[in-house]
């Protein structure tokens, strides 16, 4: 049995004294939301933190406001309550789609929007256990000095597993973060860092309180995700995909990001800006599809080879693309539930 190490445990009410606690406590508190990641995360030594900040009970993060210029989603909201909300169809599916796809319905009731978003980076060498990563030394993330993946990498290599920071990416959202010393807005795109410890650009006394999101009237956008097993799994690709449509067709604007592939989710310029003024046709797509998969450099650190993993990128944006088309994909998607073992 792996068994939790000693932590102080604070329970503040309101977002301003959550934030003074952090600030005083310093680096070595981590705030705890729903805790599916954190908590199995301190059971294999990954993270140790000396004090836990709980955010459960503090006012104004559970709930989804709709405002004049779209909507503001507090970080404590959970991926259920995201999932089921009839407010995220349409030009917003891809977050309902990602948000009903994270692990098990379980996991879904406690795991939060703002854990999803700061998800721990993963790696086969570095998801075990102490005793498993002991033996081998441990990797550079926690303990050890080499990158197991690529020995002579100066960085960490370990893979952003989040399913919604993609599809949020791709909606264009924003994040408000929110400390002490006073509260910053910047876009989800700039939180991340390609780097597989410093893979966030949260500062350690800074709370991820809300997700800011534009109206996206006359959007269309999906999320895809590629795992072992149609559900539990981590994904060891996704793509999320958006697009606003002119009158004729055409693709007004676009975006698409690439999930699972790297230390943070790679936003497909090239492709976004082939897209703009043309129409969602049989090559434009496939053209659109190869610019994408271009970025996509997988390597030995998640689950499937990564030569097939490269491969079915610019399959999965396809499909994606043709999803904002129109075409009914569904046997496409439910083909991909039943992944061989490859």
């Amino acid at each position: 049995m792996m068994r939790l190490p000693l932590f102080s445990f604070r329970a503040p009410r309101t977002l301003e004294e959550a934030a003074r606690i952090l600030h005083g406590e310093g680096p070595d508190a981590m705030p705890l939301a729903g805790g599916t990641d954190l908590l199995p995360n301190m059971k294999r030594r990954q993270q140790v933190p000396r004090t836990l900040l709980s955010l459960r009970g503090v006012e104004g993060l559970h709930q989804v406001h709709s405002v004049d210029s779209g909507y503001r989603l507090g970080a404590c909201m959970t991926l259920s309550e995201i999932a089921g909300d009839s407010r995220f169809r349409n030009g917003a599916t891809a977050l309902a789609q990602a948000a009903s796809q994270v692990a098990t319905p379980h996991i879904r009731n406690m795991a939060t929007l703002g854990g999803n978003l700061c998800l721990d980076t993963r790696c086969n060498y570095y998801d075990q256990s102490y005793e498993w990563r002991k033996s081998i030394n441990f990797c550079m993330k926690k303990d050890g000095v080499t990158c197991w993946v690529a020995p002579s990498s100066p960085k960490c290599m370990a893979v952003s597993s989040t399913d919604t920071a993609p599809a949020l990416m791709a909606l264009g959202a924003r994040v408000r973060l929110v400390s002490q010393s006073g509260e910053r807005e910047i876009p989800l795109a700039d939180l991340y860092n390609n780097d597989g410890m410093l893979y966030i650009r949260r500062k350690p006394d800074e709370i991820l309180a809300e997700v800011l999101l534009d109206s996206l009237h006359d959007w269309r956008s999906t999320y895809w995700k590629l795992r072992r097993r149609g559900s539990f799994d981590f994904p060891i690709l996704s793509v999320a995909a958006a697009a606003h449509f002119v009158r004729s067709g055409e693709v007004e604007d676009a975006r698409i990001v690439i999930g699972s592939v790297a230390s943070r989710p790679l936003v497909a310029d090239d492709a976004r800006r082939f897209l703009v003024g043309r129409a969602l046709n049989s090559e434009t797509i496939a053209e659109a599809a190869a610019l994408a998969a271009r970025i996509a450099k997988p390597l030995d650190n998640t689950d499937f080879d990564m030569s097939w993993r490269k491969k079915v990128t610019a399959e999965f944006v396809t499909y994606a693309l043709r999803e904002l088309r129109g075409d009914d994909v569904t046997a496409e998607r439910t083909a991909i539930t039943r992944c061989p073992s490859t």
